[in-house]
């Protein structure tokens, strides 16, 4: 079955699916625009395999976009509303759109990322008043679960976009555990702050369609107390965050202090959430089951939870693999690990992609035989529960996104006086990780610390701002003439320009 019919099977024409700070959709109204939104792409004579860019913020016209351009067999194509223009450009190029949905807020700062002639369909397009009929169009029950759904970008310089390859069969799967494992049904209503274009984000929406739940949805968490009034006021009984997420709401909110009487469930994902703040947050949801999580884009979103009851015996750890998948920690053998001993996590089931858009050398270095080799290390115990304790790649989880150091360092280099340049992570409180960029100068050059931080939060998203640069005489090198970015991350913070 398409993805799309799926999700939509079990909604009720009546039932409120979102709710928006300035209105509220039906499952009618969702089925309605997407059929508009459908029309409108055959019209400019989308079909089955063309890529097809959405971008926007959570909302209606995102969500109809997004599910009729799977209805016609079409491939979504998210974009971040946090990326620079050029980096939409780029990906819309990789991806090789044929046309695109964006939403009219983002016009002005995007216009210049997509070419001209490219169809553009913006959020006026939808008319309640439309005849548009979501079971006008065609439905078929043989439809091929393995063709592509969605294509999920990753990480990358704008020069090398990342894109993960999500197939029908991939999200159908993925959400089948999600709602299994967490008991979903038709009576949540979760809080929803994280984009739907982020594949943590798309999972909430995909899990609630399919068990005819709702949502209710702010874009932002720049006003954390009214998130909170929101989820008081429409009776949230669920709420899903990235570490920074909760270390607002513990330290930062009047959340301890609010009885959130309808709170059932909290998911925590997109990064480990310190245990002591875990702790905290347990302490101050006594009657909320706490979720903590691991996942990865290239397996649609989940991989592993820790059941609630265990957060006293098991804290720190992500659990075991969610329903249908099989968690394995190996050696470089590919053997698995004896207690205590590190290994990296390799992932089978059939939420796994079968690889990146274009690139097989990336896929054959990350997704062999079926198994999805993480790239995260980490330990088991004696009962088989798994610890992550180190990251084999030097990406960097800031604020729950994924952030390419390379990409970091491409922006400091441009920069004439910067000859060489290393983006590392450090534990922050707030961030999750705080970037950090060790840099060299030109000799006599006066460029300072302050000028690079400052011509990076021109250049990239918030996520992805350094929070320190410090110069030094020479980065430490391997004698292949790499850095070592381990000596890097062992530095204090002596030295260097800081941003909060």
């Amino acid at each position: 079955m398409n993805i799309a019919d799926y999700l939509l099977e079990h909604g009720d024409d009546q039932k409120v699916a979102i709710i928006f700070e300035d209105g509220q959709s039906t499952y009618a109204d969702i089925r309605h625009a997407a059929a508009q939104v459908a029309l409108l792409l055959q019209r400019q004579g989308i079909g089955a395999g063309d890529s097809v860019g959405l971008l926007g913020a959570n909302s209606l016209f995102w969500v109809a976009s997004y599910l009729a351009i799977m209805k016609l067999g079409a491939v979504a194509v998210p974009f971040s509303t946090m990326a620079m223009p050029e980096e939409v450009q780029a990906q819309l190029a990789f991806s090789g759109c044929r046309a695109a949905c964006l939403q009219n807020r983002y016009h002005g700062r995007y216009e210049s990322a997509f070419p001209a002639g490219l169809p553009l369909l913006m959020d006026d397009c939808l008319d309640p008043a439309s005849p548009a009929d979501w079971k006008s169009l065609p439905y078929n029950s043989d439809f091929d679960e393995g063709r592509e759904a969605a294509l999920m970008f990753t990480s990358g310089t704008t020069q090398s976009p990342r894109a993960v390859r999500i197939s029908h069969r991939n999200i159908r799967a993925n959400t089948d555990s999600i709602i299994e494992y967490l008991e979903l049904d038709e009576n949540e209503r979760i809080m929803v702050i994280l984009p739907f274009y982020y594949c943590f984000g798309t999972s909430l929406l995909h899990t609630h369609l399919r068990v005819n739940g709702s949502m209710v949805v702010s874009n932002g968490f720049t006003f954390p107390e009214k998130v909170l009034d929101l989820m008081e006021q429409h009776g949230c009984t669920g709420i899903a965050g990235v570490p920074s997420t909760y270390q607002t709401f513990i330290r930062n909110t009047t959340m301890a202090r609010r009885p959130m009487t309808t709170l059932r469930k909290v998911q925590q994902a997109g990064g480990k959430l310190p245990a002591v703040q875990i702790k905290e947050l347990v302490e101050m949801l006594p009657n909320a089951h706490i979720y903590t999580m691991y996942g990865q884009t290239e397996a649609t979103a989940r991989l592993s939870y820790l059941p609630p009851h265990l957060l006293d015996t098991k804290l720190g750890s992500i659990g075991k693999g969610i329903p249908g998948v099989e968690l394995r920690v190996v050696n470089e053998a590919g053997d698995p690990v004896q207690p205590g001993e590190v290994g990296e996590i390799w992932a089978r089931g059939e939420n796994i992609s079968e690889g990146y858009l274009n690139d097989p050398g990336a896929s054959g270095e990350k997704f062999i035989d079926g198994v999805l080799h993480t790239g995260d290390l980490a330990t088991v115990d004696e009962d088989g529960f798994i610890f992550v304790v180190d990251r084999k790649a030097d990406f960097i989880k800031s604020y729950g996104y994924r952030v390419s150091s390379q990409q970091v360092e491409d922006c400091v280099l441009a920069l004439q006086d910067v000859v060489a340049a290393a983006a590392v992570g450090e534990p922050d409180a707030m961030r999750g990780e705080a970037i950090v960029v060790f840099v060299t100068l030109r000799e006599d050059s006066v460029l300072q610390p302050d000028a690079i931080i400052a011509h990076c939060r021109g250049k990239l998203a918030r996520h992805m701002w350094p929070k320190r640069v410090e110069v030094l005489d020479s980065l430490p090198l391997s004698a292949q003439g790499k850095v070592l970015k381990s000596e890097l991350r062992k530095r204090g913070s002596s030295n260097g320009a800081a941003v909060k």
